[in-house]
Formats: structure tokens, sequence, C-alpha cells
């Protein structure tokens, strides 16, 4: 997938995301251990999503390509993002998944 339809699949669910009455925080957050795609707020925890799209299930559907190796790399790229900006407040990981021309799935606490 190109850059460019990725940042348009983050842009689709970020406003997906507001709607549901979460609040945008930061996105494409880079650090030397990956990439944090959208930082948001719902309430009191902070948010880190994890936005995956899939033309066609050939390959796997959305949520399977989000693997062992790339929850690592979020979790470590989520405490840089928290310790660097001396958060201590309660979290979770999401993600927003684009399969084929189905509507996107908002799942919560992937990890948990």
């Amino acid at each position: 997938m190109s850059k460019q339809q990725g940042d348009h699949y983050e842009a689709l669910a970020c406003r997906f995301l507001q709607q549901q009455g979460l609040t945008l925080v930061e996105q494409n957050w880079h650090c030397r251990h990956g990439e944090l795609d959208l930082v948001m707020r719902d309430g009191r925890y902070w948010v880190f999503i994890e936005v995956r799209a899939r033309q066609s299930a050939r390959f796997g559907n959305a949520a399977d390509s989000i693997g062992r190796a790339k929850q690592e790399k979020l979790l470590i790229a989520a405490n840089l993002y928290l310790s660097s900006r001396r958060i201590d407040a309660p979290c979770r990981f999401d993600a927003v998944l684009f399969d084929g021309t189905e509507p996107a799935r908002w799942l919560k606490n992937i990890f948990g």
C-alpha cells in the first residue's frame, strides 16, 4: 500500500473515531522503534490507534497483519511517547481495520 493510501485510511479512521467522541492528540508520531498512527484521548484514557487496511483477504485480513513483532513495536513506541511527555495516565491500544469494501471496524483494547 502506498503512503498516499495509508494517509487516506488514517484520515478516515481519525474522522470515524472523532465521531465516536475521541479527541486527536497526535498523528504519525515517529521514534526509532516505529510509528504511532494516531494518538487520541477517550475520556481519561490515552489511546494508541493502529490503522490497518487490506484490499483483499488474499494474504489475511487487516487484523491478521498486527502480529507479535508489530505489537512489541507499538508497546515500545507508546512507552517512549508517554515517558517523553511525562504522562502518567491509563492507556489502551485500539485498532481501526478496513477490509476491502467493508465498513471500518473499531477494536478496543487489542492487547487486553
